[in-house]
């Protein structure tokens, strides 16, 4: 009888240990969730970490395991968010003229839409620059103003490129300017040469809105204006300064740019995000290749390479051959860019030059190359209504052509670009800090500073280009 009982008692006992194993692990993924909301629920405010993110609940292989949390992808920082962060300019004590460009842009949704699209191939690396040189953020934003970001722009005073110089005030920041290249138009030259010549307008100065006051319709008038309000024991600073009507708008336009970057859905507009990410990589090469063949190897588009690429003026990039020139392609093709530049079996040129002789009509040498005048003439920055006399020299197609070929002129170019004299043309010395010589491997990062040059040009008013 009692090893009758003895055996019920320890089948029971089987029962109820096997009963709790199969219960033990509900009860630890139910317990798990309201665990870590009290603990979240009861922590300091003031102590709590920046929220990690969101994470996606994934149910364990076998049954009764609890759920499992596995991180989503990060998502790149916002470019917007980091020149937030870095704007250090003060409010103007009036601000009136503020007010009313920030009504300008927010009636034009469109054009501030096409501004930031353009942006967002170049800002990230001015970025780079104007934060590695200690300035003011706003600065980033000064294409805005100059030209939409438009590295094409041409103003009526012959001002040229994403940050407007004029001929003469970019070759004495070292701009290079010939048949060939218009360092104004450059992204990564220009950009250098805008930030040296707004630093030296600082430092004369001391103030950023007098220094873009400056940049704008130049030292010297900014100069002259101090010194009279000077003499008359007057304040000199931006606003009390007698100034055209462009440069009294000039800052409070900048300053509404900011002002929109701060509060877009206050204005009724939207900033689409930009990567904190490089996007272009620049390539150093002593190679000439035509822009179509060197836009598929950046697979790009002719039209978007040369928005990457806008100071080569002719369907060559060719300029001193004794220098190297550096080409922006997309970061994440730098790598292949320069393993087909370095293939000796691609074809780089589809060009040569031909030299006109005296009286040789260029409609006889157009239909030679199987060209109309016109066309022949665009290619060569010949204006259509220009009779060409003949003794210069031209590009025309050579399907014939290899890499090892030269195109020198050996005349003067037959085209209404003056090229700059040589003491100016030598003083371009631009170059990346942070490149890929063919042959190299390429690195996506924004190229380095160089020294600052010395300067006294004067940059005239001109429109907003659109």
């Amino acid at each position: 009888m009692e090893k009758h009982v003895l055996t019920l008692l320890l089948k029971s006992l089987r029962l109820l240990t096997t009963g709790l194993l199969m219960v033990l692990p509900l009860l630890c993924s139910a317990e798990m969730v309201p665990t870590t909301k009290a603990a979240i629920t009861e922590a300091d405010p003031a102590e709590t970490t920046p929220a990690a993110p969101a994470a996606e609940a994934v149910q364990g292989t076998l049954p009764g395991q609890p759920l499992v949390e596995r991180a989503t992808p990060m998502v790149p920082f916002d470019l917007w968010d980091r020149i937030r962060d870095g704007f250090a300019m003060d409010p103007l004590p009036d601000d009136r003229l503020v007010f009313k460009q920030v009504a300008w842009f927010a009636a034009r949704p469109d054009y501030v839409e096409r501004t930031v699209e353009r942006s967002r191939r170049y800002l990230y690396f001015i970025v780079e620059e104007v934060q590695r040189r200690g300035m003011p953020m706003e600065i980033a934003l000064l294409p805005i103003v100059e030209s939409a970001f438009n590295p094409h722009a041409l103003s009526r005073s012959q001002a040229s490129g994403m940050w407007q110089f004029i001929p003469s005030t970019g070759r004495i920041f070292g701009l290079q300017q010939d048949w060939w290249y218009d360092g104004r138009k450059d992204v990564v030259a220009a950009t250098y040469s805008a930030l040296d010549y707004l630093q030296k307008l600082y430092d004369e100065f001391g103030s950023w809105e007098l220094a873009l006051a400056g940049y704008n319709c130049g030292e010297g008038k900014i100069r002259r204006e101090i010194a009279y309000n000077r003499a008359h024991n007057r304040p000199t600073d931006y606003q009390s300064l007698n100034l055209p009507e462009e440069t009294r708008n000039y800052v409070p336009k900048l300053l509404a740019a900011k002002a929109i970057v701060l509060e877009p859905e206050h204005y009724g507009l939207a900033l689409a995000p930009i990567p904190d990410e490089p996007y272009f990589a620049a390539v150093t090469t002593r190679k000439k290749i035509d822009t179509k063949i060197a836009a598929q190897f950046a697979e790009m588009s002719p039209e978007e390479f040369l928005m990457l690429n806008p100071g080569f003026n002719r369907p060559v990039i060719s300029l001193d051959f004794n220098q190297e020139k550096t080409i922006l392609v997309p970061a994440g093709v730098a790598d292949r860019f320069v393993a087909r530049l370095e293939d000796p079996n691609v074809k780089l040129l589809s060009w040569k030059t031909h030299h006109l002789r005296r009286g040789e009509a260029l409609d006889k040498v157009a239909s030679q190359y199987g060209l109309t005048s016109e066309e022949l003439k665009r290619i060569n920055g010949i204006a259509s209504n220009k009779k060409v006399a003949g003794g210069g020299t031209i590009l025309v197609p050579d399907k014939s052509a290899t890499p090892s070929e030269s195109l020198e002129l050996d005349g003067k170019p037959e085209s209404d670009f003056s090229p700059p004299p040589p003491s100016a043309r030598s003083r371009h010395a631009r170059k990346s800090g942070h490149k890929a010589r063919a042959g190299s491997k390429a690195k996506a990062a924004a190229p380095a500073a160089h020294a600052s040059k010395k300067a006294a040009g004067k940059k005239p008013s001109h429109p907003q280009q659109k």
